[in-house]
């Protein structure tokens, strides 16, 4: 892939919970717009669209770039877990990166139920069967209870007995991200937590409390990326570049190590990193900030190694240290994060770029990372799939 890719323009709706959420209609094209907006172009002058979604019919995409516009352009629908945003991403960098067309349009979104995920179709095999086998096997799993945390909770649980850390560091995240989302306006929850509140908070499963897992929300978060010749053709702005992209999906070892870890995808966030540091010419040390998958305060804690911020067995040394904040050595999710700005399953890929885009162009306000100039996204799904995008300040 030869064409440089560039992101011109971001746009978000602030995050809800599902009881007061508008329609993924109305969120996805008010998403599309701001982008675009952002950009200062004209939906007539996009050559694809990707829509990222999980639940949903058919279509969402055109239900909802329908009331953008009727161009007549391929609309693309993406649907791969958590990951469906940054997978969108993915395809549209790479349509533009392989000269095949010069400008896309991203939009994730998800109007989402309350309570746990759940399985929509239960009359056929379901996707996360061999996950679920392999959680049977390795630590245990009850169908009565909600299986995501059953997931990372165990993943978290492998790591404490590995490396004996307090289960409190687990806790420490989530104030961290709440004092993030303190200053976001688009996050669900910005009331900031003390750590006493996080630990107190009803078990979820195992040393997982409520306040240490991601709540169902409603969203939507969009992107316009475009080559270097379309940027000059309409006088756009090129602060921004995905300088390396990498997409993995599971090996052997997620599910014969015997590792819950391995199972919830920290080696393909590892294989990722790799890849993505490599093509970019960097490494973890060049990084400032980092918006990463942290679904659980767990998945936090254990992608900190997996993407090679902190070596193996130091997550905690990090954490205590204040490594992963503001003053530290590199800011993670300083949107807040999953864990308080929510997770709209499809929106979520597309919201860490906004973030990101906003970082490096100086834009985010109080959140504001100083001299941010290189940017990396971790977005993570079950099933499995793993992006990692490496953002760079081009200006």
């Amino acid at each position: 892939m030869s064409e440089r890719v560039f992101v011109t323009g971001v746009g978000m709706v602030p995050f809800a919970k599902p009881s007061t959420s508008a329609s993924y209609v109305e969120m996805g094209a008010a998403a599309a717009r701001a982008a675009l907006a952002d950009a200062g172009i004209r939906y007539d002058a996009i050559e694809q669209a990707y829509a990222g979604y999980v639940y949903g019919d058919s279509t969402v995409g055109q239900a909802m770039l329908y009331e953008v516009g009727l161009s007549g352009l391929p609309i693309i629908n993406v649907n791969n877990n958590c990951a469906t945003g940054s997978t969108a991403l993915f395809l549209a960098r790479q349509a533009i990166a392989s000269g095949a067309i010069d400008c896309a349009l991203v939009v994730g979104v998800e109007q989402m139920m309350p309570g746990p995920l759940r399985t929509i179709y239960t009359d056929r095999p379901a996707p996360l069967q061999r996950f679920l086998d392999t959680m049977a096997s390795n630590r245990g799993y009850d169908p009565e209870l909600p299986r995501a945390p059953q997931f990372f909770g165990g993943a978290g649980q492998d790591y404490l007995d590995q490396y004996g850390i307090a289960p409190e560091t687990f806790g420490r995240i989530s104030v961290k991200a709440r004092r993030h989302a303190a200053n976001n306006p688009y996050a669900v929850f910005r009331t900031p937590v003390t750590l006493e509140e996080v630990m107190a908070s009803p078990t979820v499963f195992g040393l997982l409390t409520r306040l240490q897992c991601c709540p169902p929300t409603c969203g939507a978060a969009a992107a316009v990326l475009c080559s270097k010749r379309f940027a000059r053709w309409f006088h756009l702005d090129t602060g921004v570049a995905i300088a390396a992209q990498a997409m993995t999906t599971d090996r052997p070892d997620s599910f014969d190590s015997g590792d819950m870890r391995k199972l919830v995808g920290y080696g393909m966030a590892a294989a990722a990193a790799e890849r993505a540091y490599a093509e970019a010419g960097v490494g973890p040390e060049d990084i400032q900030v980092v918006e990463l998958h942290d679904c659980f305060t767990a998945n936090e804690l254990i992608s900190y190694e997996a993407l090679q911020l902190t070596p193996p067995g130091t997550a905690e040394k990090f954490i205590l240290d204040g490594d992963n904040t503001y003053g530290g050595k590199i800011v993670t999710n300083p949107s807040g994060g999953l864990l308080s700005k929510g997770h709209p399953l499809g929106a979520t890929g597309l919201a860490q770029c906004a973030e990101l885009t906003w970082q490096l162009r100086g834009q985010a306000e109080r959140r504001q990372v100083d001299g941010a100039r290189w940017g990396l996204q971790h977005n993570l799904g079950l099933g499995g799939a793993c992006v990692l995008t490496v953002y760079e300040k081009t200006d």
